[in-house]
């Protein structure tokens, strides 16, 4: 599928197939979402999808996690008319922050920031990331947003992997991504069939 297509018939989860297979970068990141952000129409679909399963449900706030969290968080904030909180990586806040440490996808022992002011008790927010592989940066941004006083109203991304974190993060909050029933087992193999395209 060309870079700017869409199909006129748009199936749920149909701009999965504009996504690219890794060709050299680290073994863990295996494939790049990001080539889905350059269509037009396959951002709004996606943030339609994420969207569709908190219809009705009250959300003050939408937080994107440091650094692809925040094309998706801010493109979810601006469809639902509410703003946008960035929760950054450690040590590009310059006003007083919280933060949490976790371990990342790749094992990598990390910290967190959220900015002090942006988080009133009750406040409730809708958290996105761009992919929930082991969970862990995720479950680490739920646990400073809600030790900050925050209601995790949901969580977003464009796929969760059913891993241990993944399914934690799926058991105990709402949760909502694009990637059909059909397509899971690719997602959760970490291979998509929609590769074949990009593959010499």
């Amino acid at each position: 599928m060309d870079l700017l297509e869409s199909p006129k018939d748009r199936p749920r989860g149909w701009y999965l197939a504009l996504m690219a297979p890794n060709t050299k970068g680290a073994p863990f990141a295996w494939l790049d979402p990001s080539r889905l952000y350059c269509n037009a129409q396959a951002l709004a679909d996606c943030v339609q999808d994420i969207l569709s399963p908190f219809t009705g449900d009250s959300i003050d706030l939408v937080a994107g996690i440091d650094a692809m969290g925040f094309i998706l968080g801010a493109s979810v904030a601006t469809a639902l008319g509410k703003g946008f909180l960035a929760v950054r990586k450690a040590g590009h806040l310059c006003v007083s922050s919280q933060q949490q440490t976790y371990s990342d996808y790749t094992g990598r022992e990390k910290t967190m920031e959220v900015r002090e002011d942006a988080i009133k008790p009750g406040l409730r927010v809708l958290l996105v990331d761009q992919w929930i592989e082991t969970g862990g940066t995720m479950k680490a941004a739920i646990q400073l947003l809600e030790r900050m006083g925050a209601t995790i109203v949901g969580v977003a991304a464009v796929a969760m992997e059913n891993t241990e974190g993944g399914k934690w993060i799926q058991d105990h909050y709402k949760c909502s991504h694009c990637v059909p029933a059909e397509l899971q087992g690719q997602i959760d193999a970490k291979y998509l069939e929609s590769f074949k395209g990009f593959e010499k």
